[in-house]
């Protein structure tokens, strides 16, 4: 029996297509193993949204070949649909597929196997990804992340993602309803629904995302669904009050923000403004006032200089938000932003960033203490660390208790009354 050993990189997007792939592979019969054990197989799906990730990428890569020199290296994703070339230029690598392409990985594979020069890497990522898959993980009965979508038409000047994702694309609502009860039938108690522009679902087949979300509301099996991330112009005030009044989707709300001036947001091509921003967060607090809202928060672009940072500082201490997803702008190829001027220093990107890492760490634990003594539902997990197992409420917040092995992927109504900041845990 072959071994495949998989490595994924970036958004729950990925990890929903390369647990499609894992599928295709088993029941080929492949074996699945740890990336760090010796395989035939290594899969790396890649992301290029920051030269941190190509740099993770790079050295992956490096360490597959590592653990098994005869083994096939397949690199497949958003890096291999944007950089293909370099990629090839890495000793070891035997597959390149970019977002179209991969989808075939199963028929390269075996060519490669076949082939009598193995010289060079077998490339195919040219085409602009035109093709939708709906894709959901395994492995985890409590929680999956389910692919409803994928690719982007926004643009923005900062973002590769639309060049290595496409446009814009998804299935229609049936056929997306139909695999969430295959979901439902598997035992997952938690889904997760994933895109790149999750908000856009249905536009080109004239239907509509809010319809989707009233579909799947439906399904018995599924205890709770979580939107992962959705765009503040596409966050209807009919969206939001369905989640107010849902009796599954959670309370949690992941909305991208960027910046947190005018400016800036102009800059980006973003879609939306900072006044447009917040009333959409008042708008989800008077409705559910103990709702986890998340924002991307993007540092260090063209023209964020100290008076932009002291006056994003300002806006972020003003929203309720309960946690932040801090990054560091990296110059990417091919976007609008590299014809910019007034150029932000990248030492002074990451002094900016550690701060407003420190605003988050501040956030968080005021959204915690916010939640002290209330009752909320919790569904555990499986995962083990140190004789304690941990669960999820409705609105994110982790919760802990000793490990019991009966109350994996149930329920479980708590009161949060104990709660240990050092942690960033209730235990219970």
């Amino acid at each position: 029996m072959k071994k495949i050993a998989t490595h994924t990189l970036g958004c729950k997007l990925n990890f929903a297509e390369t647990s499609q792939l894992v599928r295709q592979f088993i029941a080929a019969g492949y074996e699945p193993v740890d990336f760090h054990q010796k395989a035939d197989l290594y899969v790396i799906n890649t992301c290029t949204v920051t030269a941190i990730a190509e740099k993770k990428c790079r050295n992956i890569i490096r360490q597959a070949v590592t653990a098994n020199p005869q083994a096939i290296v397949a690199v497949i994703g958003c890096f291999a649909q944007n950089a293909a070339n370099e990629i090839a230029q890495i000793e070891g690598v035997d597959i390149i597929l970019g977002n179209n392409e991969k989808y075939q990985l199963m028929e390269v594979v075996e060519q490669r196997m076949n082939a009598i020069n193995k010289q060079h890497p077998i490339c195919s990522s040219n085409d602009t990804p035109t093709a939708f898959h709906l894709s959901y993980s395994m492995g985890d009965r409590t929680r999956t992340f389910f692919k409803i979508q994928d690719g982007c038409d926004y643009f923005c000047s900062y973002c590769a993602i639309p060049f290595a994702r496409g446009r814009s694309r998804s299935a229609g609502i049936d056929e997306t309803v139909a695999t969430a009860q295959k979901i439902a039938s598997e035992g997952a108690k938690e889904v997760v629904l994933t895109g790149v522009n999750t908000g856009t679902f249905g536009l080109h087949q004239h239907e509509s995302f809010l319809d989707l979300l009233k579909r799947l509301d439906e399904i018995e099996g599924i205890a709770r669904y979580r939107i992962s991330s959705i765009e503040p112009n596409l966050l209807s005030d009919d969206i939001i009050r369905f989640v107010s009044e849902s009796k599954r989707f959670a309370h949690h709300f992941h909305i991208p923000l960027q910046a947190g001036t005018d400016k800036v947001l102009r800059l980006m091509n973003r879609r939306y403004d900072t006044a447009f921003y917040a009333d959409k967060l008042r708008s989800i607090k008077e409705l559910m006032p103990h709702c986890c809202i998340a924002a991307d928060l993007m540092i260090g672009f063209y023209g964020e200089g100290e008076a932009e940072f002291m006056q994003t500082q300002q806006y972020i201490d003003s929203l309720p938000l309960s946690y932040l997803h801090v990054f560091t702008y990296s110059e990417r190829p091919n976007t609008r932003a590299l014809a910019f001027k007034e150029k932000i220093p990248v030492h002074l990107r990451r002094i900016h960033t550690n701060l407003m890492l420190q605003i988050s760490e501040q956030k968080k634990e005021a959204f915690y203490r916010s939640n002290i003594g209330r009752k909320e539902k919790v569904l555990w997990e499986s995962d083990v660390k140190e004789g304690m197992m941990l669960g999820f409420t409705d609105n994110y917040l982790r919760v802990q208790t000793p490990y019991n092995e009966g109350l994996v992927n149930t329920i479980q109504e708590v009161t949060l009354d104990h709660y240990l900041p050092e942690h960033e845990v209730f235990d219970i």
